[in-house]
């Protein structure tokens, strides 16, 4: 548990002490760090809830409240949450179409979402492999759940893109994701701890995206005319994707 505890704080000051050693990179403003820093108490709360929770014993322990749950249950299974995850992405790409005012064009948000993506993937994955723990089906991987932190990768894109313009589309995205983390728990694929962990990872590496702004000015297709853009996420083989056909 130490050592899943430190990996998660060097994730969380990693970038933090990237800046401070480098003077050529631009400082943030205080307006925009002390927004960071009230937006990271949500995500922050849910992984350390999530990893009490996983290490804990007797009622509120994860086998105890997993339990409880199925045993309120009668033989439940959809693969609904396979699909529930990607509609945030599609409610923004539809938004764009309905040329709804957002804070990036098309292919920002398209940028930003790949990159939250793998890096989200990058630390939900290799988290999976530390600490290989069981699902409560009896499968491997179990913590955290990817499922559960990519579509909170989704939703927090789909948020920060229309906070300003429509906050009901924009908030819409976090019911798509909470259902996608309650199926994963309902269908025993994974436990509450899993879920809460997932979706942390997911909001809090979103977050760091749209702070940092990675290649912030690079759009390859900016002085081109595109005549049709089509981008939609995959589902295959338990990988997830996007697939992008672009005209000119």
């Amino acid at each position: 548990m130490k050592r899943l505890l430190f990996i998660i704080f060097l994730f969380i000051n990693g970038q933090n002490l990237l800046f401070a050693q480098n003077d050529t990179i631009p400082k943030l403003n205080p307006a925009k760090n002390d927004s960071f820093l009230k937006r990271s108490a949500v995500p922050l709360t849910m992984i350390g809830t999530g990893l009490v929770i996983n290490y804990a014993s007797g009622s509120i322990g994860k086998e105890n409240i997993q339990e409880n749950i199925q045993n309120s249950l009668d033989n439940f299974h959809t693969n609904a949450e396979n699909y529930l995850m990607f509609v945030p992405t599609i409610s923004m790409y539809t938004a764009d179409l309905l040329k709804v005012k957002s804070k990036n064009d098309a292919f920002t948000q398209t940028k930003y979402l790949a990159i939250a993506g793998i890096a989200n993937n990058l630390i939900t994955f290799s988290l999976k492999h530390l600490t290989d723990e069981e699902r409560p089906n009896g499968e491997s991987y179990s913590f955290p759940s990817g499922h559960t932190s990519n579509a909170f990768v989704m939703a927090t894109v789909l948020h920060h893109e229309f906070i300003d313009s429509s906050p009901i589309l924009a908030y819409s995205g976090f019911i798509f994701a909470t259902t996608t983390g309650v199926l994963r728990v309902l269908n025993n694929k994974h436990w509450v701890s899993d879920v809460l962990v997932g979706a942390g990872i997911g909001i809090l590496v979103t977050d760091l995206v749209y702070r940092l702004e990675p290649l912030k000015n690079w759009n390859p297709f900016k002085d081109k005319k595109c005549h049709s853009l089509i981008i939609s996420p995959t589902y295959q083989n338990n990988q997830f994707g996007l697939y992008a056909n672009l005209q000119f």
